[in-house]
């Protein structure tokens, strides 16, 4: 079987893929919704979506950090990686033990081509199709619900000490366009670093401050209130703007609550 991956690497299996080790949280919980669970033999200590897998499966390091000896001893036939969360060293020391697939994700066609790619690698092309139609649906319903509202400007934080920004060319930066929110850094790229002098930040009329990477807590709102309190700012869930599969189905309900 040949496949190839979103970075247009081809892949060859002898069958499909029956130990699978996933490096990238979001990609873990995808699994799981497309009924793979029991193939899943190996997850980073950042996989807590479902909560009990961490329990069940063998932890092989984080997304940055792995432990390759641990990974050769479960003999995977495959192991999934992720361009943005996983170093090119990492994934070239993976690709001596077995197949590597890399996803690249940047907006939501890419998310659909993932997990197309997920039912064709592991022969659930059925339940991957329902859940890009579920999907789907609950985008649909959400623009819809949202059609009159108005666009709102926003920054939003991932970082603190150095202060970093979700910009464009990101996932997080479609989700935000995807729940009608103007990114005030959208003409920037990736993640830069600002301070708060920076004049974007007074056009802003929200600051959403993302439970991750970085866990901003409510000190951070009060600390930030006396430089802007003119600004209304908002912890949110950072899982819901930058996890792709199945989390998706949770999202845009999560965005039109941000509107009240």
């Amino acid at each position: 079987m040949l496949l190839l991956d979103q970075l247009k690497r081809q892949l060859h299996f002898e069958g499909t893929p029956k130990r699978i080790i996933s490096l990238v949280p979001s990609q873990t919980e995808l699994l799981v919704d497309l009924g793979l669970e029991a193939s899943i033999v190996g997850v980073t200590k950042f996989c807590v979506h479902p909560k009990h897998l961490r329990k069940s499966k063998a932890i092989v390091g984080g997304t940055k950090q792995i432990k390759v000896e641990k990974i050769k001893a479960l003999q995977p036939d495959i192991i999934l990686c992720n361009k943005e969360e996983n170093s090119k060293e990492i994934i070239e020391e993976l690709e001596f033990i077995t197949p590597v697939h890399i996803s690249d994700i940047y907006n939501l066609d890419d998310c659909y081509e993932l997990i197309n790619m997920y039912g064709a690698l592991f022969r659930v092309e059925d339940k991957a199709s329902a859940l890009i139609e579920n999907i789907q649906n609950k985008h649909a319903d959400f623009q819809l619900k949202i059609k009159d509202k108005k666009h709102l400007k926003v920054a939003y934080f991932i970082w603190k000490n150095p202060w970093m920004i979700a910009a464009s060319e990101t996932f997080i930066g479609c989700m935000l366009k995807e729940a009608r929110f103007q990114n005030v850094f959208e003409n920037s790229k990736r993640y830069p670093e600002i301070d708060l002098n920076d004049e974007r930040l007074k056009q802003a009329d929200m600051f959403f401050l993302s439970s991750e990477p970085y866990p901003f807590k409510e000190r951070h709102i009060l600390d930030l209130k006396l430089q802007f309190p003119e600004k209304t700012i908002k912890i949110v869930d950072g899982e819901l703007f930058s996890w792709y599969g199945s989390r998706l189905l949770k999202s845009f309900d999560y965005f039109e609550s941000l509107y009240t």
